[in-house]
C-alpha cells in the first residue's frame, strides 16, 4: 500500500476535528441545526488553513443519510453512509469541484452551469465547490452571476479564495464571506502533538515549535514539513536536525549577538557574523530570528507578565536581555532587522550586509553617560524662568489682545510692559534678563507675593522711554500713580477692545531680495530673455544659463555674459543658447561666458519684483477689515506661508 502523507491522512473529517477556525465552525454548525442555509458560501484565506477541508465537510453534512440511511441535514455527518465516504473519496456524483486556476474560461463556467438545471442522482444537494475562484476571467464571473444569485433549491455554491479581493464585488455580494484565519503558532504546535502520537513518533517540543513557526499558519505546511523532517531525521524529530533541515540559525548564536549589541561589542557581533558564515546559515533567517526574539524582550520590558513561556528554556536568558537593553535599543533593533531583509540581496554578500545591519546599531548607539547629560538648551528651555512667568499668564487669559502690566518699581519713571498673546503668533522682543543666565531650578512665581527688596541695579524695564502722550492733559499723573501696592507683585488692567491693529501684530514679511543694480545691458537682456521665456525655446539648463547671467557689453554678434556659478558654463548650453537667439531674431550671435560676480541678471529682477508683488498681497490682507476684526476680536492669525500669489 502507498503511503498518505500526513496532510492528507489527518485531514479533519467533521466540525469536530478542525483546528484554529472555531469562528467558521461555529457559524456554520448553527446554521446546519437550524437549517437557515445560505444558496453561496464564500471562504478566504491563506494557503493550507482548511478552505477545502470545510467545503468537503459542508457537502456532507448537507447529504449526509445517517448510519440507517435515515439521517438529514446535520452538523455532525456520521462519515460511515455512502454519500460522506463517497465525497471524502471524490467520486459523489452530486459533488463538483472546479479547479478555477486551469479552467478559468467563460466556456468551462458554463458546461458546469449546464448541470444545475438536472437535479441531484444520489443526494440531497448538488455543491459546486470552484477553488481558486479569483482566476475566473471577467466574462466567466459575468456567466455566472444570474445563477449564483438564484439557483435553483437543491444547489449550493463553495467558492473559495486566497485572494479575495480580486473578486468582484458583484460576486461577493452574492455570497455569506467566512474568512479562514492563519493558525497560530501554539494551535500548530498542539496539533503536531497529537499527530505524531497517533504516529507513536517521538519528537523533542523544541523541534516542534521550529516546524510551527517554520509553517507561518498553514496547517498544511506545517504537516508536510513534520514528513520532511521525519525523512531526515529517520523517524526522529530532534531540534538539531530539523534545524539544520530548515536552515535555522541556532539560537545560542542569537542570543549572543543580542548580548553582543547590547554590550556595544561590535568584535564579538562579527567573530559570530563569520561562525554563521562558516556553518552555511542564511542571514535572512538570522534576522528573522534576532526580530522574533526582540519582539519578545520587547513584551517584557513593556509587560513583564504576559511574556514568560516556562517550556521554553531561552525565557530566563531572553529575561536578562531584556533587562540589560534599554526599551529604545530594543525597538530600534526590532526596526533595524526588518528593514534590513530587504537589504540583503542589494549588497553583493549577504553576509556583508548582515554585519553592516547589526553594526548599524552600534553607530547610533549613544555613548555611555549621554543618557544622563542634557543639552543645556534643553535644560534651559524646560527650566521657567521669572521673564516667562508674565508670557504664561497671558497665554492662560482668554482675551485676545494685549494687555498693559503693571510691574513693581524703584525708580520714579513709569514703566510699561506690553506682553503680547501667543494667539496673534507675535513674538516680544528678548529683554537682558530674558537673555541672563538662569540659576538650576527656578519655581514659578506664586499668585501673590511681597515686592522684592531695592537693588543697586534698576530692572530692565526701567530704560524703557515713556511714549504715553500727555500733552492734552492739564494734570499730568505723576510717577507714584504708576506704582503697584507692595503687597502685589503683578496686576493686569481691565481690558478693552483695540480699535486698530497695532503694528505689532503685523504678520511675517516676505524675505526681500537685494536691490539689483539696473544697468542698461541688464534691461536689454532682461527683454531678450523674457521673449525667450515667452516663446518657450529655452528649458532646463539653457534656461538657467539665461536666468542667472549677466549681460556685460555687446560687440556687433559677440556678446560678453557673466555668471557665478561655474556649472553652469558648458559649452552645449552655451551652444543650445546662441541657436535660441538666432531663432529669435537675434541674428548669430557668438556668446562669451566668464565666471564672476553679478549684480544684475533676469533672475534677480524677476526675484525682486515677485517679492513686491507678495508684499503688496500681504498688505492687503492685513488691511482687510474682515482679516482685522477676526484677529480683534477671535484672537486669530494669518499662518506664515499661506499667502499665495495667483
Amino acid at each position: 500500500m502507498s503511503y498518505l502523507v500526513l496532510a492528507r491522512k489527518y485531514r479533519p473529517r467533521n466540525f469536530t476535528e478542525m483546528v484554529g477556525q472555531e469562528h467558521v465552525v461555529q457559524a456554520l454548525t448553527n446554521a446546519l441545526v437550524q437549517q437557515r442555509l445560505h444558496h453561496a458560501y464564500l471562504f478566504t484565506g491563506t494557503r493550507g488553513v482548511g478552505k477545502t477541508t470545510v467545503s468537503r465537510i459542508l457537502a456532507k453534512s448537507l447529504n449526509c443519510q445517517g448510519a440507517e440511511g435515515q439521517g438529514g441535514i446535520t452538523a455532525e455527518p456520521c462519515g460511515v453512509c455512502q454519500a460522506c465516504r463517497d465525497i471524502d473519496a471524490g467520486r459523489f456524483v452530486d459533488y463538483t469541484e472546479l479547479d478555477a486556476a486551469s479552467n478559468r474560461g467563460v466556456d468551462e463556467v458554463q458546461s458546469l452551469l449546464e448541470q444545475a438545471v438536472y437535479k441531484p442522482v444520489q443526494g440531497r444537494f448538488k455543491v459546486f465547490m470552484i477553488d481558486e475562484v479569483h482566476m475566473l476571467t471577467n466574462t466567466a464571473f459575468n456567466a455566472m452571476l444570474k445563477t449564483l444569485e438564484e439557483p435553483p433549491e437543491y444547489l449550493k455554491f463553495v467558492l473559495a479564495t486566497t485572494d479575495p479581493q480580486k473578486v468582484p464585488v458583484t460576486v461577493l455580494s452574492r455570497c455569506l464571506q467566512f474568512n479562514l484565519r492563519p493558525m497560530a503558532p501554539e494551535t500548530v504546535f498542539e496539533h503536531l502533538t497529537q499527530v505524531l502520537a497517533a504516529e507513536q513518533l517521538s519528537a523533542e517540543p523544541l523541534a516542534l515549535r521550529l516546524l510551527a513557526r517554520a509553517a507561518r499558519g498553514s496547517m498544511r505546511d506545517a504537516l508536510s514539513l513534520t514528513d520532511q523532517a521525519i525523512a531526515f531525521g529517520n523517524g526522529q524529530l530532534q531540534e538539531a536536525g530539523v534545524r539544520q533541515m530548515l536552515g535555522s540559525v541556532d539560537r545560542s548564536h542569537v542570543l549572543q549577538l543580542i548580548r553582543a549589541l547590547a554590550d556595544g561589542d561590535g568584535a564579538t557581533v562579527v567573530n559570530q557574523v563569520n561562525a554563521l558564515r562558516l556553518q552555511g546559515v542564511s542571514a535572512a533567517a538570522t534576522l528573522e530570528d534576532m526580530a522574533m526574539l526582540l519582539q519578545r524582550m520587547a513584551v517584557m520590558q513593556m509587560v513583564p507578565s504576559m511574556a514568560h513561556d516556562g517550556e521554553d528554556p531561552d525565557t530566563q536568558g531572553l529575561a536578562d536581555l531584556a533587562a540589560a537593553m534599554p526599551a529604545e535599543e530594543t525597538q530600534l533593533l526590532y526596526s533595524l532587522c526588518l528593514h534590513g531583509r530587504t537589504e540583503l540581496g542589494l549588497a553583493p554578500d549577504e553576509y556583508a550586509a548582515l554585519t553592516m545591519v547589526l553594526l548599524r546599531l552600534l553607530a547610533f548607539k549613544p555613548p555611555a553617560g549621554m543618557a544622563e547629560k542634557k543639552s543645556p538648551l534643553t535644560s534651559l528651555s524646560a527650566r521657567p524662568s521669572a521673564s516667562d512667568s508674565p508670557r504664561v499668564e497671558a497665554a492662560a487669559a482668554p482675551a485676545p489682545v494685549s494687555a498693559p502690566l503693571i510691574a513693581p518699581q524703584t525708580a520714579s519713571a513709569p514703566a510699561h510692559l506690553t506682553v503680547s498673546m501667543p494667539a496673534l503668533g507675535v513674538l516680544d522682543t528678548p529683554t537682558p534678563a530674558a537673555l541672563a543666565p538662569k540659576a538650576e531650578s527656578i519655581p514659578p512665581p506664586p499668585a501673590a507675593q511681597p515686592a522684592p527688596p531695592a537693588s543697586d541695579e534698576p530692572p530692565p524695564w526701567d530704560d524703557w522711554p515713556d511714549t504715553t502722550d500727555y500733552a492734552d492733559q492739564d494734570d499730568p499723573p505723576s510717577a507714584q500713580a504708576f506704582a503697584a501696592p507692595p503687597s502685589v507683585a503683578l496686576r493686569a488692567l481691565p481690558l478693552r477692545e483695540a480699535p486698530e491693529l497695532s503694528s505689532r501684530l503685523d504678520m511675517p514679511r516676505a524675505a526681500v531680495p537685494a536691490a539689483v543694480q539696473a544697468t542698461p545691458e541688464g534691461d536689454v537682456w532682461m527683454a531678450v530673455v523674457q521673449g525667450l521665456l515667452d516663446q518657450e525655446t529655452i528649458t532646463a539648463l539653457v534656461r538657467e544659463l539665461a536666468l542667472q547671467s549677466q549681460l556685460l557689453g555687446r560687440d556687433g554678434a559677440h556678446w560678453q555674459l557673466r555668471v557665478e556659478r561655474e556649472t553652469l558654463n558648458h559649452t552645449a548650453s552655451r551652444e543650445r543658447l546662441q541657436a535660441a537667439l538666432l531663432a529669435a531674431g537675434h541674428g548669430d550671435v557668438k556668446l562669451n561666458i566668464e565666471i564672476g560676480p553679478v549684480s544684475d541678471n533676469p533672475a534677480r529682477r524677476m526675484a525682486v519684483k515677485a517679492a513686491e508683488k507678495m508684499l503688496a498681497a500681504q498688505e492687503l490682507i492685513q488691511n482687510d477689515p474682515l482679516v482685522q476684526a477676526m484677529v480683534r476680536d477671535f484672537g486669530a492669525k494669518i499662518v506664515p506661508g499661506s499667502i499665495q500669489l495667483i
